[in-house]
């Protein structure tokens, strides 16, 4: 038996992004060097096999070197860092996270254009730095890939993100639908319907498939999506534990993953494979979108949800 062990090693970082799911209160929260060694050897004892280390920004913490040895060393076959790249482009440190064992890089750019970055994570000469991260990561020979947000602003980029991120010279693109949880409750306003995002999702894959890239797409269902229902990406398919300074369940659990599947997912040839809608989108939205796709009437209708002042 394998699976990928996902550590949340705490929620702080050293970004403030307009969209973010975590409230100040959880930045507070983050596990001790001890738990993450504990959950790691339980977890191996158990099958799991690769490891994921992410945050909130998980390279603001002084053990993660050690942390991706101790992985090695227990036989953890692959490790992965999901960052947002300030970090890396500071001296050796992306060559140093590389020689400590990490083999996969994610790096989460938020959005392509200077402007927009630094006003979206709400920090002036952000966007330089996370391209000298972005392009020291590459420089370690290692496969890196791109996380890309898909909100309302961000949506109409995504196309010009990836080429961005081709030229650069990324292994592949995630592109991720935000969320209404937590911290980003209340910013109804950055969750654009999906078929308005969908065109621009269309041709973000177009060119990425067009240079030669690896394009996933998170929390967009398959019938939204297709023709490029291929690139539907669920990582609860597989066996994914999650341990974060709250709790430790299964990633199929997550708020932030899939839940629900409506009434005009009955009959889907995708129904088995697709994990649904979540929570926070059809509370905003409802399932029309998904009824007009199949050919159904509407069954789930929004609610009025509190709007950020």
């Amino acid at each position: 038996m394998t699976g990928l062990l996902d550590v949340i090693l705490h929620y702080d970082c050293n970004l403030a992004c307009d969209y973010c799911t975590i409230t100040p209160a959880m930045r507070r929260r983050g596990l001790t060097t001890a738990a993450v060694l504990r959950e790691l050897t339980a977890a191996r004892a158990d099958g799991y096999d690769r490891l994921s280390i992410t945050g909130g920004e998980p390279t603001t913490r002084g053990d993660l070197l050690g942390l991706v040895r101790a992985a090695r060393r227990q036989g953890y076959r692959g490790v992965k860092v999901q960052t947002n790249g300030l970090v890396l482009g500071v001296g050796a440190n992306a060559a140093r996270l590389v020689d400590a064992g990490c083999d996969d890089i994610h790096v989460s750019i938020h959005t392509h254009e200077a402007v927009a970055y630094d006003a979206m994570t709400r920090a002036p000469g952000g966007h330089d730095a996370m391209a000298r991260g972005l392009a020291a990561a590459i420089a370690t020979g290692v496969a890196v890939t791109a996380d890309a947000i898909i909100t309302t602003a961000t949506a109409p980029r995504l196309p010009a993100a990836v080429a961005w991120l081709a030229a650069r010279g990324v292994a592949g693109v995630d592109l991720w639908f935000v969320s209404l949880t937590d911290g980003n409750a209340a910013n109804v306003a950055s969750m654009p319907r999906m078929t308005d995002a969908m065109p621009h999702v269309a041709a973000a894959l177009a060119a990425g498939r067009a240079r030669g890239l690896t394009m996933r797409s998170l929390h967009l269902p398959r019938c939204l999506l297709g023709a490029d229902r291929a690139h539907a990406y669920d990582p609860g398919a597989d066996r994914v534990k999650v341990v974060s300074p709250d709790a430790v369940f299964e990633l199929a659990q997550s708020r932030l993953a899939g839940q629900v599947h409506v009434a005009a997912c009955d009959g889907c040839p995708d129904r088995a494979v697709c994990p649904g809608l979540r929570p926070d989108y059809l509370a905003r939205y409802g399932d029309a979108e998904i009824a007009a796709a199949r050919g159904q009437p509407a069954t789930v209708a929004p609610r009025r949800l509190p709007i950020a002042p």
